[in-house]
């Protein structure tokens, strides 16, 4: 494990919502969402950057030990907020609705908010929001789940199967979203690397062989594997868009 996510433990509840670190059978989903940080963090070297959902807070302490960034946590959640405060110090962290920020005008250099989206109900209005606190030049970033591989089957504006999700977005949807009020630079896909992808091959989806039976059942290649999944495992490219796992988008406000 990484400086950020060794030895950690939780007075936060695992539900399916978010993910954290430091718990084996999480590390999966873990390490997926790390890899996007990673990917991300080129944008925020020396930056103030607002974390908007920032979740348990690993992100942004990623940010700023990594990359020299002024990182400012937020989050609705009074026992999130909480837990930040104690588990990274150093991050500022504020209690807030990221549809109505609680910051000035073109205020920050970049807003960054990874797997945050596709639980919100008022979407636009996030968006609108982060343009709005973003100065001119700076870069609003987003990660959330393929629609397309996530509910496989599903169609533009079907609400999810996953209950803490309100709307997926395909590709085509999340530039789609973005436009009005910020200009997509970059729109990238999170995909298995060779050492899953090998995997994978040899013994079916790694994420439908989590899904299909309680931790306590998991078959040894399968415990194997997951306990050992690093972020490097997973690769950000912009060819295969359709295929991938998660979309990433990195948007200009101008």
């Amino acid at each position: 494990m990484n400086d950020v996510s060794a030895g950690q433990s939780h007075d936060l509840t695992l539900t399916g919502e978010r993910t954290l670190p430091g718990i084996w059978h999480e590390n999966y989903w873990f390490r997926r969402h790390e890899a996007a940080y990673l990917a991300v963090g080129p944008y925020c070297r020396d930056a103030l950057v607002l974390e908007a959902g920032c979740g348990e807070g690993y992100g942004a302490a990623l940010l700023a030990e990594r990359h020299g960034a002024r990182v400012l946590a937020l989050d609705y959640d009074p026992a999130t907020v909480d837990h930040v405060r104690r588990r990274y110090p150093r991050v500022p962290v504020l209690r807030g609705n990221v549809v109505a920020l609680p910051l000035a005008d073109a205020s920050v250099d970049v807003v960054v908010s990874l797997q945050v989206i596709e639980h919100l109900w008022d979407q636009p209005g996030f968006v609108r929001e982060c343009a709005r606190v973003l100065r001119r030049g700076g870069r609003l970033i987003v990660s959330t789940p393929n629609r397309l591989t996530f509910s496989p089957g599903s169609r533009s504006g079907d609400r999810p199967a996953n209950p803490f999700h309100t709307r997926e977005f395909a590709p085509d949807e999340l530039a789609g979203l973005l436009a009005p009020h910020v200009e997509v630079e970059r729109l990238l896909g999170v995909h298995h690397g060779p050492r899953l992808a090998a995997w994978e091959a040899a013994h079916g989806s790694i994420v439908a062989a989590q899904l299909a039976a309680p931790v306590p059942e998991w078959p040894a290649e399968l415990r194997a594997q997951v306990a050992t999944v690093a972020a490097e495992d997973f690769e950000l490219r912009a060819d295969g868009l359709a295929d991938s796992l998660d979309l990433l988008a990195v948007a200009v406000r101008r």
